[in-house]
């Protein structure tokens, strides 16, 4: 069985949360979502599990809190896309789903082609496309 990956993120309104993630094109496994947790299959290995803030503090140790009442940013979460259209895409159904720009669509480094978007809860996702070129060749 291949890895997987279960990004577990806090959130404030999980509907909205869940509604953001649907809009841009993913699906809520329904097996795993409840009222306090809402399951996004973004691919067969990763899955976001969006958490009731109190729920989701369930699962620290005693004495953490979730890290939703700050500006300050503790991870960014990086999603490979297929081709600039679909980071653009992507881009543009975070904004109609709730989300905001984080960072524009630039192309930094010769063949990679990335922008950012927040959720509504502020969590940061950096939408990337690498040409073969910037794979040194490599189909991605």
């Amino acid at each position: 069985m291949p890895r997987m990956i279960f990004p577990n993120l806090p959130v404030t309104d999980l509907a909205k949360s869940t509604s953001f993630y649907t809009g841009l094109g993913f699906e809520q496994n329904p097996q795993y979502s409840n009222d306090v947790a809402s399951a996004i299959v973004i691919s067969d290995s990763i899955v976001v599990m969006l958490l009731q803030q109190d729920f989701f503090k369930g699962f620290l140790a005693d004495g953490d809190t979730p890290h939703l009442t700050s500006d300050a940013k503790e991870v960014l979460n990086c999603l490979s896309c297929e081709s600039r259209e679909e980071v653009d895409s992507l881009v543009q159904k975070a904004q109609d789903s709730g989300g905001t720009v984080y960072h524009p669509a630039e192309e930094g480094t010769p063949g990679m082609y990335a922008a950012s978007v927040a959720d509504p809860d502020g969590h940061i996702w950096e939408l990337l496309y690498m040409s073969s070129e910037a794979m040194g060749g490599q189909e991605g």
